[in-house]
C-alpha cells in the first residue's frame, strides 16, 4: 500500500511537469515562470536522484530521474534567447510532426 501510494504521487508528479512542458511548447511562452524557483527544483530533483542512486531505490530514482530532466529542459527553455527557444520548439514540433 505505501508503494503504491508513493508511485501514484510520482506519476502524480511527473504529469504535472509534462503538463507544463507541453503548455510551453505550445505557447512558447516561459515569462510567467521565476527562474529561481525552476533552478530550485531542478538542483532538488538532482539531489533526490541522487540519493534514490545512493540507497539503490528504483522508487525513487525513476520518477527524479524524470522529473530532473523535464525540469531541467523547462529551465533550459526559460533562460535561453527567445530566438534559440524557438528554434528548439521548431525541432520538437517537425520530429512529432515527421512520427504522425
Amino acid at each position: 500500500m505505501t508503494l503504491a501510494l508513493g508511485l501514484f504521487a510520482a506519476a502524480l508528479t511527473i504529469a504535472s511537469f509534462i503538463a507544463q512542458t507541453y503548455k510551453i511548447v505550445k505557447t512558447r511562452d516561459t515569462s510567467s515562470l521565476a527562474t529561481p524557483m525552476w533552478i530550485l527544483s531542478t538542483v532538488a530533483f538532482a539531489v533526490w536522484l541522487t540519493y534514490g542512486v545512493i540507497r539503490s531505490e528504483w522508487p525513487i530514482i525513476i520518477p527524479n530521474a524524470l522529473c530532473f530532466g523535464l525540469s531541467a529542459f523547462i529551465l533550459a527553455l526559460k533562460v535561453m534567447p527567445r530566438r534559440k527557444r524557438d528554434e528548439v520548439i521548431d525541432k520538437i514540433s517537425s520530429q512529432k510532426t515527421a512520427a504522425s
